[in-house]
């Protein structure tokens, strides 16, 4: 027996697209599988590690918790929507790259959107606010402390100060 299959339209990065899924197929498979865009890693399952995190209409979300219906007219931006238009690095994901904020690389996906979260809603967030809002995210590599100093590299090139 097939399963039935439900329309969704969703705003990636910045472009509709629209597919056809079951009503179980989670957000994060359906950007893996049916839209290419890998960044997004699936870690856990159960939505502790934030390694599939993106955001949903600029909120940060597990995408291993939602189905893909839910995001269904919603705007929903992955790790590969973080860049600039050109295809070169942001900011943020430069001063990761700068200050060694990544080390394997699996939980930086879901860092970096937890981190570009933060600083589109707090610009000049402080070491505890930075702590509390990557808090959700876990890493085995980098003992936390260089993802604290490029998110606090990335506020400062972002307020134009010199480095």
């Amino acid at each position: 027996m097939s399963e039935r299959l439900y329309a969704i339209a969703i705003e990636v990065n910045g472009t509709k697209r629209t597919g056809q899924v079951t009503a179980r197929t989670s957000l994060v498979d359906w950007l893996r599988e049916h839209l290419n865009l890998t960044g997004t890693h699936v870690g856990c399952e159960h939505g502790i590690c934030g390694a599939c995190s993106v955001m949903l209409d600029g909120a940060p979300v597990r995408s291993c918790l939602m189905y893909a219906v839910q995001a269904d007219g919603h705007r929903v931006t992955t790790v590969e929507g973080l860049a600039r238009p050109d295809g070169q690095l942001s900011v943020l994901q430069d001063s990761f790259c700068e200050a060694h904020g990544l080390q394997c690389g699996y939980c930086t996906p879901g860092m970096l959107i937890a981190a570009q979260a933060l600083l589109d809603e707090n610009p000049r967030p402080s070491e505890h606010e930075i702590r509390d809002a990557i808090g959700g995210n876990l890493c085995r590599c980098t003992g936390y402390q260089q993802i604290v100093e490029a998110i606090e590299l990335a506020a400062r090139r972002m307020a134009g100060e010199a480095e």
